[in-house]
């Protein structure tokens, strides 16, 4: 089981490389387009991808507010997001996944701040740093 999870961990990391790589090739590719006088968008010559849904409605909210529930202390936005993957039975080590859902919890907290779920205060470095509101 040691190995096959090693060898998973692997492909992944090959797939990730990869996807990097075509990535890099589209940007080239339309570096090229754009230096031969393409004006059209190029955006709306992409097939259409399908939307990958990662929460339900309300979902990563009550994830937040959940995790922030349960803290002994003010949390960092990545830490939140890190312990709503861990939940999840998601990869926290995974960067861009983490970084994604970083990104996801950020203007999760700040719509929640506006409604006064939480709140946030910056700390010496300039993090913010939440908790969950005493009136909610």
């Amino acid at each position: 089981m040691l190995t096959k999870r090693a060898d998973l961990f692997n492909e992944a990391q090959r797939i990730r490389d990869r996807l990097a790589e075509i990535k890099n090739d589209i940007g080239a590719l339309d570096r090229v387009l754009g230096t031969l006088g393409y004006t059209g968008n190029l955006d709306a010559e992409m097939p259409r991808q399908k939307r990958q849904v990662l929460f339900g409605p309300g979902e990563l909210t009550r994830a937040i507010l959940d995790v922030l529930r349960d803290a002994t202390e003010p949390m960092a936005t990545r830490e939140i997001a890190r312990a709503i993957l861990a939940v999840n039975e998601q990869d926290p080590r995974d960067r861009r996944l983490l970084t994604e859902h970083t990104r996801r919890v950020s203007k999760a907290l700040r719509i929640l701040k506006r409604h006064g779920a939480v709140v946030g205060a910056g700390d010496k470095g300039g993090n913010m740093l939440w908790e969950k509101s005493r009136k909610s």
